[in-house]
């Protein structure tokens, strides 16, 4: 009898247009902030994000993430409570310009946004023993992360914003979701429409941090060798694409 396999290759082909468009949402995803509108997200677009999310890469198939769906005004200004103290708390670590510059951005949309997301890791979801998780204990976490960003570029695709309020103490938010131990919180996410998009990240503009050059950041075989004559042709590449990037061109829009 023929031994017949129960995998299946997949046979999706992607084609230039299909390549441009996943780029297009890369170089255009922003982390929203201040441009929330309070238009309500239809279930059928929330669907489609959480399932994106859902589909991220993850350790030893365990898919440790949950996904808190935040709509409810109280339980958003607990939240909110908790981001301003911990604001409080990074301004003061800044000191003369930066801080001057700290205090007047805008890092968070949690009441302004229709719904906040909140996505956890379950540590031991699948047991103590996890395929990929043996040597690095993170690796459940990174897995998670993974979903975040799978979610954040979904939405973008969308038309919508996300952000990531990352300035908030993770006992607030244990305490304000009821979040038990051992789940650990990884981010808290404000999405909805948005007045517009921004051309650069926030602190790009505001001048807080420039874009790094990625030619600069490509190291040959080992740490620190930075002038690796097998990554000379590699970077010249990067270079070229870097600047048509600038330029609002993606990189692979003439590719066929």
């Amino acid at each position: 009898m023929e031994n017949r396999s129960t995998t299946h290759q997949n046979d999706v082909h992607f084609t230039p247009a299909d390549r441009n468009s996943l780029y297009k949402t890369i170089f255009n995803r922003r982390d929203v902030r201040g441009q929330f509108k309070p238009d309500p997200i239809p279930d059928a677009t929330l669907s489609r994000i959480l399932l994106a999310a859902h589909h991220a890469p993850s350790v030893g198939f365990m898919q440790p993430w949950d996904f808190i769906i935040v709509t409810d005004p109280n339980v958003k200004r607990a939240v909110h409570t908790g981001f301003q103290q911990a604001h409080a708390e990074a301004a003061a670590m800044f000191t003369g310009e930066k801080q001057k510059v700290y205090r007047t951005l805008k890092l968070e949309g949690i009441m302004e946004a229709p719904v906040n997301i909140c996505v956890t890791c379950d540590r031991d979801r699948t047991g103590p023993v996890v395929i990929g998780r043996t040597a690095d204990k993170a690796m459940d976490l990174y897995s998670s992360v993974c979903a975040v960003q799978n979610l954040w570029l979904a939405a973008r695709s969308e038309g919508l914003g996300v952000g990531w309020v990352s300035i908030i103490h993770p006992e607030v938010l244990r305490h304000a979701l009821g979040i038990p131990d051992p789940i650990v919180p990884i981010a808290y996410l404000c999405i909805g429409t948005v007045s517009h998009f921004l051309a650069k990240p926030e602190l790009e503009t505001a001048n807080w941090l420039p874009r790094l050059p990625l030619d600069e950041l490509i190291h040959g075989n080992q740490w620190g060798d930075k002038h690796n004559p097998a990554c000379a042709a590699l970077k010249e590449t990067i270079r070229k694409d870097s600047e048509q990037n600038r330029q609002g061109i993606l990189p692979c829009s003439t590719l066929e």
